[in-house]
């Protein structure tokens, strides 16, 4: 508290001189101002009727606004004879003077007057007031309660026309987003249940004349003599909707959302126990359904997503590459983690991925029993320092039903992580490319996929909803037509219709950079277990396929000189490793035939200090002693992290000391690491490159 506060605490109460006066210090302004009038007049011989005229002109005043703002006739009386009693008083105290009891009597008698007058009209006011507004509300009541008991009667009547059972409807529910509304209604007695107007969807649909993609769908109401029926009046699954940009924490105990019902609102996705099962056709937008649930995952606090994608490891790699590549960095300037804890693309870096999540399910369960018996659970406690490992295997369902030997050995793999690891924190997303019996014909995946998406794109060859929503009716792939769009069922929600976001090329790099902080590290426990093919997931031999995908220059990755039409200086891009034999001969014979040319200098010897010496002239092979030895700050970085002993030193450390870009250093640490000069030790935003002698 400030001094000039405490001041004024302390000298008594702080008038606030611009607030408006209520009825006692109006009153009171009203009998000083008339008594200061009255005497200042007697006193100057003022001639009284002035003070009469200035009492009409405020009564007439006072009575054309309180008109314009529409005040009851109460108060413009009130106010118009306290101006003219006011003046009368003035006129009278300044004829017979001010000072006598008589005049300072009345004029108290006066203000006490016009004080209890002016509450009294300040009460009415706001009684009319209030009144007003309780009247405009009931009348909105009236209008709603009327569309309610319109909409009542009519699907009263439409529901016994067409299912042949008389409902009491006991409330109507408007939808906030305006795109429907719900009925909740009783049943009769006798035996009637939701699922017989479940079963009707379709032709109350067409009764009620509703847009294509709306439908009227039943569900179990508060007890098993209720019915909730929802209503949609707006297609909201026609337009598309892109991936919300509140890029905010989630948890997977929270739910992950995955899409938007056909009311608008988000529907999630619980996977602490369920897996998930994942099915759509060509174009209709299960790969984008994909880049939905990663980003959900990577948002999560609690989740360390592993992908396995035998196609190039295309579901992962935008998740990935802009990471690897150094393309974007956090706000702060430090290394950004890729989206994605792990990725397989190929069937041996998948084998070990799984082999891992079998590993770390059985570890758990030795390694965490006082942590399950103080929490007294057989359900491991997920949380940041215990994180859950969402394993999202595209067509992974085509896997388990493929009769190859490989691809039997990786379904054993899958069933047994989903067998044994539900209550180790370890679950499964698989996809499919279709809902047919192949796909669901496994017993596993109908039992613990309890969570199912199917995306239709109005593709009916391979969409047998009913096996994949069993005892769900009235699902029609015609009901969604759109991409992206079909039917969800979980668990605590029935199967109905959604449509997953949009999710944008620049939206992932976004959630990348937003959420590099936010992924938490695999638990001491399970990294023990994980050991050296989970620790060595992102060195430069196990993810050099990830960069074979992306062309370096504009030729496709054409040898120099063969049909590019002029020289190509592509290494100068970065330091890569060496090409083939054919590369290296036709090197060999290019510079063969520029040193003929340009009379370029000869092959360079190297000097003392390892570095090639100077020379005259035109010197191509600069670049392969780059290539081979790195550039001319090279040594000196070495030198620096082998002082650093066992704690090594991060790429920005480097990048500071080199004086060069973060991208450069980066690449350039990189290429050592490949030809064995440094070790890169993973550990997120902690990463370090660190001497052989040390590592």
């Amino acid at each position: 508290m400030s001094t000039a506060t405490a001041k004024q605490q302390g000298s008594g109460p702080v008038l606030d001189w611009a607030a408006g006066h209520g009825p006692v210090t109006g009153a009171l302004s009203a009998a000083t101002g008339a008594f200061a009038v009255a005497t200042t007049g007697a006193a100057t011989a003022m001639p009284p009727g002035w003070a009469l005229a200035v009492g009409a002109a405020g009564a007439l005043g006072h009575t054309i606004v309180g008109l314009r703002v529409r005040n009851a006739g109460r108060t413009l009386a009130t106010r118009a004879a306290s101006w003219l009693v006011g003046a009368g008083w003035t006129t009278w105290a300044m004829t017979h003077g001010p000072l006598t009891w008589a005049a300072l009597g009345s004029l108290a008698t006066m203000g006490v007057g016009i004080g209890a007058a002016a509450r009294s009209a300040a009460l009415f006011e706001e009684a009319r007031e209030e009144e007003a507004t309780a009247a405009a509300e009931r009348q909105i009541a009236r209008e709603l309660s009327a569309e309610r008991r319109a909409i009542a009667a009519e699907w009263i009547e439409r529901i016994q026309r067409v299912c042949g059972i008389t409902v009491r409807v006991l409330g109507v529910e408007q939808w906030p987003t305006g795109a429907g509304f719900s009925i909740d209604a009783e049943l009769p007695q006798g035996g009637a249940t939701y699922a017989k107007i479940a079963a009707e969807s379709a032709k109350l649909s067409a009764d009620a004349r509703l847009p294509h993609g709306c439908t009227a769908t039943a569900s179990p109401g508060i007890d098993q003599g209720r019915v909730i029926i929802d209503v949609t009046t707006v297609n909201v699954l026609q337009e598309e909707r892109t991936y919300p940009t509140d890029y905010g924490p989630l948890s997977l105990l929270t739910g992950i959302p995955w899409g938007y019902r056909t009311n608008a609102a988000s529907i999630l996705a619980y996977l602490r126990e369920q897996c998930a099962l994942v099915v759509g056709p060509t174009g209709s937008g299960k790969t984008n359904m994909v880049h939905t649930i990663l980003a959900g995952f990577a948002r999560a606090e609690d989740v360390l997503t592993w992908v396995i994608d035998l196609n190039a490891g295309s579901a992962g790699l935008p998740w990935v590459l802009p990471a690897l590549n150094g393309e974007i960095e956090t706000p702060g300037g430090k290394p950004v983690r890729p989206g994605i804890d792990w990725l397989a693309g190929t069937y041996d870096e998948a084998m070990a991925m799984l082999e891992t999540a079998v590993r770390v399910a059985k570890q758990r369960k030795m390694g965490y029993q006082d942590l399950l018996a103080k929490a007294n659970t057989d359900l491991l406690p997920i949380s940041r320092k215990i994180p859950q490992i969402m394993l999202v295997i595209d067509e992974g369902a085509e896997i388990l039903a493929s009769s190859d030997r490989a691809m039997r050995n990786l379904a054993e793999k899958i069933l047994e992580v989903i067998r044994i690891a539900r209550a180790m924190g370890v679950r499964t997303v698989l996809t499919a490319l279709g809902a047919t019996g192949a796909v669901l014909g496994n017993l596993m995946i109908r039992r613990e996929a309890k969570v199912r998406v199917a995306l239709t794109g109005g593709e009916t060859e391979g969409m047998d909803l009913g096996k994949m929503f069993p005892g769900s009716r009235g699902l029609r792939v015609d009901q969604a037509p759109f991409k992206g769009a079909g039917f969800m069922g979980t668990p605590e929600s029935p199967a109905a219709l959604f449509k997953a976001w949009r999710i944008l090329p620049n939206q992932i790099r976004e959630i990348i950079a937003a959420t590099s902080d936010r992924h938490p590290v695999l638990d001491a426990v399970s990294a023990r277990a994980a050991g050296p093919d989970y620790a060595r997931r992102w060195d430069a031999d196990r993810t050099a396929w990830m960069r074979e995908h992306t062309p370096d220059d504009g030729t496709g990755g054409a040898p120099s000189g063969a049909g590019t039409g002029g020289l190509n200086l592509s290494a100068l891009s970065a330091p890569r490793a060496e090409q083939g034999s054919e590369d290296d001969e036709m090197l060999r014979q290019f510079r063969a035939q520029i040193d003929a040319q340009f009379a370029t200098a000869p092959e360079p010897q190297a000097s003392d200090d390892g570095r090639p010496a100077s020379g005259d002239g035109l010197n191509l092979s600069a670049l392969r002693g780059e290539r081979e030895h790195g550039p001319a700050w090279l040594p000196a970085a070495l030198e620096a992290i082998k002082a650093t002993g066992t704690e090594g030193m991060k790429p920005s450390a480097v990048a500071e000391l080199a004086g060069k870009d973060r991208k450069t250093v980066r690449a350039a640490l990189q290429a050592a690491v490949e030809r064995g000069q440094l070790v890169y030790r993973d550990n997120g935003p902690h990463s370090v490159y660190v001497h052989p002698d040390h590592a």
